[in-house]
């Protein structure tokens, strides 16, 4: 999965992000100006409040320990599902719905991630996370003890309620110390006095290996699980990991208690209208996707669905762009034309990249007949490519202060990527070795995108406005994963169903698609011919899915184009 691990710009863009998911607070100012927990007096920040959190590496420990537990969770949960996700719906006979497994956690981490930004400043920052952790927890034992797939997709929407506070508290709180901006704010003096270059550099490593680690074990991890000892413990083994964390937070992050004062004030600034109308948008249009592509696009589910979508995606907009106090998406923000390129290239390109990673590991098992630990070991280099290019892409921008280009030519291998997959499984030739040079290219070019364009959002809206910009990046980023998998998803289903049918005859033909549909072990029941046939059948719809997965990504290569260069500031010699 794309990640933004590398180091990006020193001085006035620099960066705290860490992971894919992270999501800055959406306030007037960024996290690196708002007082910890509330800590703000006559305007002045109360220094002695984060004093003891700013010092050398070592004395950071109690910190950056418990945090890093959540971020090694979140990282490998990004990618755990990925290849066992077939077995999953294999053994529940649901293998047509088993988009909903990622995308029902997506949908409300994508919607809550937004609102911890504001629940942090109400009731502080360690209550959050505990928060976020014990719901995280609650919901991977639930998904290991689920009797069926509503049951597993309903426990794993419940974790993505945790696993958005996961991300976007640790964030924050890194934000708090190591913040976005150094030149003239109140870290940046602080920083100076207490926290060496060395050491916030070291802070921002450990975290990147933290996740590489994280996002690294996922996948493997599941496959292996799904093979031996059952897919349940790909969600079991989380729990306690998580209680581990809620453990370290509790009695190892020291942080300030917040305020209680203007609660009321406080809460009213939380847009929870603009947050519920988008779990509805979203909702509706996930729905209406899957039951058309498993039912019919004519049946009235599918119509009055996609029907609902549209009107609570009008009433988000009204409510961002009219209503809401302090919305998720401004419009100033949205309407800024040097901004909306970066909105939709991280749109397209996360659309692109996690279709493509469910796709192949759908093309390794069903075509190929990989089994999810083989699946998992070839998706690794997805992830080998996505952190190089998310270090390269810092790396060439701090050498050149540039990343017009540098984001231009990481969308063209992720189209160049995206392209060669498709060719190479099955429309001009199979070859694996062809595949997984396409996986490393496609995510080298994702993964150094997502980085750049972070940099060209912060360069662009200014510093009164980069803490929102980046939030709504993340917005578009995470309806974009949202919205790929299930177009995705709904491809596959319709694709294959059609397949099927026009290559298979006889009497219970209908009976036999359902089966096939539901359960991949069910092929291997079927006679050696029928075998041929349907894994013909799931070739041809992965290839549909592909050129869909090819399209986003020239999406996000026309996107691209219209990103403005701005320059950067050079780094400053003291950091």
């Amino acid at each position: 999965m794309p990640d933004e691990s590398s180091a990006l710009l020193s001085n006035a863009h620099e960066s705290s992000t860490y992971g894919a998911s992270q999501v800055v607070p959406q306030n007037e100012h960024s996290a690196a100006e708002q007082p910890l927990d509330g800590h703000e007096q006559n305007g002045n920040r109360d220094d002695g409040a984060l004093e003891a959190n700013l010092k050398p590496m070592p004395a950071m420990a109690p910190i950056i320990i418990p945090m890093a537990i959540g971020i090694f969770l979140a990282a490998m949960d990004g990618t755990i599902v990925v290849s066992s996700y077939a077995a999953i719906g294999s053994e529940l006979k649901q293998l047509q719905n088993t988009s909903w497994i990622a995308t029902g956690y997506m949908l409300t981490l994508t919607s809550f991630q937004p609102l911890y930004g504001k629940l942090s400043d109400i009731f502080g920052r360690k209550a959050c996370l505990l928060f976020a952790y014990s719901v995280f927890a609650l919901g991977c034992l639930f998904c290991g003890l689920a009797r069926n797939m509503t049951e597993l997709i309903c426990a794993r929407a419940f974790a993505g309620i945790g696993g958005g506070g996961m991300t976007t508290i640790v964030s924050i709180i890194m934000s708090d110390i190591v913040p976005l901006r150094s030149r003239g704010t109140w870290q940046g003096r602080i920083r100076e006095k207490y926290m060496s270059k060395s050491a916030y550099h070291n802070i921002k490593g450990v975290l990147n290996i933290v996740f590489a680690t994280g996002s690294a074990t996922g996948a493997p991890l599941g496959g292996f699980l799904a093979d031996s000892i059952g897919w349940r413990w790909a969600f079991l083994i989380q729990a306690p990991i998580a209680m581990l964390a809620i453990l370290a937070v509790s009695f190892a992050l020291k942080l300030p208690e917040a305020q209680a004062s203007n609660f009321t004030a406080r809460l009213r600034r939380v847009d929870f209208p603009g947050a519920f109308s988008l779990v509805l948008c979203v909702f509706f249009l996930l729905f209406g996707l899957d039951h058309g592509g498993n039912v019919s696009w004519s049946d009235r589910w599918t119509v009055g669905t996609l029907a609902g979508f549209v009107i609570f995606g009008i009433i988000f907009a009204a409510i961002e762009l009219e209503y809401a106090r302090e919305p998720f998406a401004p419009k100033r923000i949205i309407v800024n034309r040097s901004l909306i390129a970066s909105y939709l290239v991280n749109f397209f390109g996360l659309a692109s990249g996690l279709s493509m990673l469910f796709h192949v590991s759908l093309y390794l098992q069903a075509v190929k007949r990989k089994s999810a630990s083989e699946a998992g070991l070839w998706l690794l280099w997805s992830i080998v490519g996505s952190l190089s290019g998310s270090l390269g892409g810092g790396l060439i921008m701090q050498a050149t202060g540039k990343f017009y280009y540098v984001t231009l030519a990481a969308y063209l291998a992720l189209l160049f990527g995206s392209g060669l997959i498709l060719l190479m499984t099955g429309i001009i030739t199979h070859s694996l070795v062809a595949v997984a040079i396409g996986l490393v290219v496609g995510s080298l070019g994702n993964g150094s995108g997502i980085t750049t364009t972070l940099i060209a959002l912060i360069a662009n809206a200014g510093p009164e406005d980069q803490a929102i910009a980046t939030a709504v990046s993340y917005l578009f980023r995470s309806l974009g994963s949202v919205v790929g998998l299930s177009v995705g998803s709904t491809l596959v289903q319709d694709t294959l169903k059609s397949s099927l049918r026009s290559k298979l005859e006889g009497r219970d033909i209908d009976d036999l698609i359902r089966r096939v549909r539901e359960s991949l072990d069910y092929v291997d029941q079927l006679d050696p011919q029928t075998q041929l046939v349907v894994r013909a059948a799931y070739e041809d719809a992965v290839h549909v899915t592909l050129g869909f997965t090819a399209i986003m990504a020239a999406a996000a290569v026309v996107s691209a184009i219209f990103i403005v260069e701005k320059p950067l500031p050079p780094r400053s010699s003291g950091r």
